[in-house]
C-alpha cells in the first residue's frame, strides 16, 4: 500500500476514500463579490482580534504590574484556542454544515469579547481571550472550507489569494486602529471595537451567506470517522508538506507579532499609534506578495510561486537576523526586512493552502482544521518563546524568522517537491 496514495487508504465506497478524491462534478464559479467580502470579514477574526491590541501590550503590562513576557501570555493563549476549536469546527461543520458553526462561533467570540473589555486581571483577560479564540477560530476555518466547497482548486487558490489581499487592510489598520485607541480612551476600548465587528459580521452571515456544504457526512463526527479521515490526512505527504509550509510561515508572522510592540515600543521608544503605522506598513508587504499571487498563479503555478515566496522571505529573516546583532534596534533595520519578509509569505500562504485543501472536497473542514491546527498550535510555541526572549532587541525575532523560514523551504522543497509525482498529481 502507498501511503502517499489517497485511494490506498480505504476500500472502494467508503467516505474516506471519497474524502480524498478529486471533485469531478462540481466545478463551480468563484463566488459573488459580496459573498467574497463575507468570507474575507471571517477570516479577518484571527488578525483583527490579534492586531487590533497590539499597541495597548505594553500599557497592560504596565496596568497589571507583570513583565513582557506575561503580557504576551494573552496572545499565545489566544492561538491556543485558536488551534483547540479549530479541530471541532472542522468536523462539525463536515457533518452539520458550516452556516450554524460560524453563526455560533460568533456569538462565543461577542460573548468573550465583552469578557476581555471588563477583565480586571491579567488572569481573567487571559481566560477570556481563550473563549474569544473558540469562538473566532470559526471564521477562517470554516470560511476557507466554504472556498473549497464553491471552488475549484486553481480558483480556490486565486479566491484564496485575493482574499489574502483584502484581509491585509485588518492587520493593516488593526494596530493604527488600536493605537488611536489605546491614546485616546485606553486598553479597553479594543475590545469593544473587537465586539461590535463581531456583532456586523454575524449580521452579514445571516443575511447574505447560505450553506456550501454539498456533502455533509453524517459519519465526520464518529470518532472513529474522525481519527480515520487525520489518519488520511497525516499519511497524505502532499498534505504533510503544504502544511508545515503554512505553519511555519505563519509561525514567522506570529514572532513578529509578539515581539514587535516590545521591540518597537520599548525598545525604539515608538509612540503606540507610530507603532501601528510601522505595523501597518509591514502589512502592505504582505497584501503585495498576496496581490502578486492572485494575479499571477493560474500562469505561474502555486508550486512555483510558492518556491519564490519561501526563498525570499529566507533570504529577508537573514538580512534582519544580521542587521538585529550588529546595529541598535531601528525602524529600518525591523521594519524594512520584515516587508520583504511578508512579500514572500503573501507569495506562500495562500497556494499552500489552496494545494493542501485541494484532493479533499468531502472533509474539506477537517483538513483545514487539522491544517489550522498545525499552523496555530506552532505559532503558540514560537510566540510563547520569542515573548520570554524578547529584551528589547530583535535577537529573538530575527533567531525565529530565519529558523521558520528554513523550515518552510525545506518543506517545500523536500516534502511537497517529491511527494507530488508519488501522489499523482
Amino acid at each position: 500500500m502507498d501511503a502517499h496514495d489517497p485511494h490506498a487508504a480505504a476500500g472502494h465506497g467508503d467516505h474516506t476514500v471519497a474524502a480524498t478524491s478529486a471533485d469531478p462534478v462540481h466545478q463551480a464559479a468563484p463566488p459573488s463579490l459580496v459573498v467574497s467580502l463575507v468570507l474575507t470579514l471571517l477570516v479577518a477574526f484571527g488578525p483583527l482580534s490579534t492586531d487590533l491590541y497590539l499597541p495597548a501590550l505594553p500599557t497592560i503590562s504596565t496596568i497589571f504590574q507583570v513583565d513582557s513576557g506575561s503580557a504576551q501570555l494573552t496572545l499565545s493563549i489566544f492561538l491556543l484556542g485558536f488551534a483547540t476549536g479549530m479541530l471541532a469546527y472542522g468536523p462539525l461543520s463536515d457533518r452539520f454544515g458550516r452556516r450554524p458553526l460560524i453563526l455560533g462561533g460568533i456569538v462565543v467570540f461577542v460573548v468573550a469579547s465583552v469578557g476581555c473589555a471588563l477583565a480586571d486581571s491579567l488572569d481573567s483577560l487571559i481566560v477570556w481571550r481563550f473563549f474569544q479564540a473558540i469562538g473566532a477560530c470559526c471564521g477562517p476555518v470554516l470560511g476557507r472550507a466554504t472556498v473549497r466547497d464553491i471552488c475549484a482548486p486553481e480558483d480556490a487558490a486565486r479566491v484564496m489569494a485575493y482574499m489574502g489581499l483584502a484581509m491585509g487592510v485588518a492587520p493593516a489598520a488593526g494596530p493604527v486602529l488600536g493605537g488611536m485607541l489605546t491614546e485616546a480612551f485606553g486598553w479597553r476600548s479594543t475590545f469593544v471595537v473587537l465586539t461590535v465587528f463581531g456583532l456586523a459580521v454575524g449580521a452579514a452571515v445571516v443575511v447574505l451567506l447560505g450553506e456550501t456544504n454539498r456533502y455533509k457526512n453524517p459519519e465526520a463526527t464518529r470518532l472513529d470517522r474522525l481519527i480515520a479521515n487525520y489518519w488520511v490526512l497525516l499519511r497524505h505527504r502532499v498534505f504533510v508538506g503544504y502544511a508545515l509550509v503554512q505553519a511555519a510561515g505563519y509561525s514567522g508572522i506570529f514572532a513578529y507579532i509578539s515581539a514587535s510592540s516590545f521591540v518597537l515600543i520599548d525598545g525604539v521608544g515608538l509612540s503606540p499609534l507610530a507603532f501601528g503605522l510601522c505595523f501597518g506598513a509591514v502589512v502592505l508587504g504582505f497584501m503585495l506578495g498576496t496581490f502578486l499571487s492572485g494575479r499571477t498563479v493560474k500562469r505561474v503555478g502555486l508550486d512555483r510561486l510558492m518556491r519564490i515566496g519561501t526563498s525570499l522571505s529566507l533570504a529577508m529573516a537573514v538580512i534582519l537576523s544580521v542587521l538585529a546583532f550588529t546595529l541598535p534596534p531601528s525602524v529600518p533595520a525591523v521594519v524594512g526586512p520584515m516587508a520583504g519578509f511578508m512579500v514572500g509569505i503573501g507569495l506562500t500562504l495562500p497556494n499552500a493552502m489552496a494545494g493542501a485543501l485541494g484532493p479533499f472536497p468531502y472533509m474539506a473542514g477537517s483538513a483545514s482544521a487539522l491544517m489550522g491546527f498545525g499552523q496555530m498550535g506552532l505559532a503558540a510555541l514560537i510566540g510563547f518563546l520569542v515573548g520570554q526572549a524578547t529584551d528589547g532587541t530583535a535577537h529573538a525575532l530575527g533567531v525565529a524568522l530565519v529558523a521558520m523560514s528554513a523550515i518552510a523551504a525545506a518543506a517545500h522543497g523536500l516534502v511537497v517537491s517529491r511527494a507530488r509525482p508519488a501522489a499523482g498529481h
